[in-house]
């Protein structure tokens, strides 16, 4: 039984510090900032299973063009409790509470190839991406982010839009492969270049590998080819006026939909 509830405390929040530690190897946030957070607009959720924290969320005010948001910076989850669907009850439980404090949107990032993080944000919460951020916030040296270009998407989550609220999309019939996947002989994915001429098409899709982490872990060259391939895509495609809307997860890849 998992337990969700707001954190506010000191002791709570040095809690949270620990368990970022554990999860990104290194400390991210430290606690007097995210108790200063969470006394001026910011959220803190907690997700506690038998009593112990296993997963947290953390956001704090944005603004933009005039408009407030909630930008949601941090969402991590204990090793032994993932796959369990930990992280959408936090993100559910954060736009309950955003919305009891005013809020009706929010933001965050996340990397566009790390395929987890994506079938959360696009396909269960129904956010949606059109911002491509190149090395966004430059060098990282944690645990799951270094060596690359911390290269990120945008996520907008409109609290009360009906994509949100009725979680019904149609899609085009034809979706066109911006790009195809082969594998070498040691099953490592390849990216391999569509040659497409202008986007008039209604939808495209864009593969990208399952298990990011691994393809770093085993080949970090191919990791970088996939890096700043996908990137050129996701700009051509966000440029030409297209949404990320999905992420469809098969056996070996993953498959982002855009539609105008």
């Amino acid at each position: 039984m998992i337990e969700l509830r707001e954190l506010t405390t000191p002791e709570e929040l040095q809690e949270v510090n620990a368990l970022e530690t554990r999860i990104w190897a290194t400390e991210i946030v430290p606690p007097h900032l995210t108790i200063t957070n969470v006394k001026n607009g910011g959220i803190m959720i907690g997700a506690y299973a038998d009593g112990k924290l296993c997963g947290f969320s953390y956001g704090f005010p944005g603004f933009r063009d005039g408009e407030v948001y909630l930008c949601s910076h941090m969402l991590g989850v204990d090793e032994p409790y993932r796959s369990c669907g930990i992280g959408e009850k936090l993100k559910q439980k954060q736009r309950e509470i955003a919305l009891r404090k005013g809020y009706r949107k929010m933001n965050w990032t996340f990397d566009p190839l790390e395929t987890r993080n994506a079938y959360l944000n696009l396909t269960k919460l129904h956010g949606i991406t059109h911002t491509y951020i190149e090395n966004c916030y430059g060098d990282m040296e944690d645990g799951l982010n270094q060596g690359l270009p911390s290269d990120r998407l945008e996520l907008h989550w409109h609290l009360e839009s009906p994509h949100v609220t009725g979680r019904e999309i149609s899609f085009p019939e034809t979706i066109i492969p911006f790009n195809s996947i082969t594998f070498t002989k040691d099953e490592l994915p390849v990216y391999v270049t569509n040659h497409i001429g202008n986007l008039t098409a209604e939808a495209y899709s864009l593969l990208v590998p399952k298990d990011f982490q691994h393809l770093k872990q085993t080949n970090k060259n191919r990791a970088l080819d996939w890096r700043l391939k996908t990137r050129y895509a996701f700009q051509r495609l966000f440029q030409a006026g297209f949404t990320a809307v999905e992420l469809r997860v098969m056996d070996q890849y993953a498959a982002y939909i855009f539609i105008k």
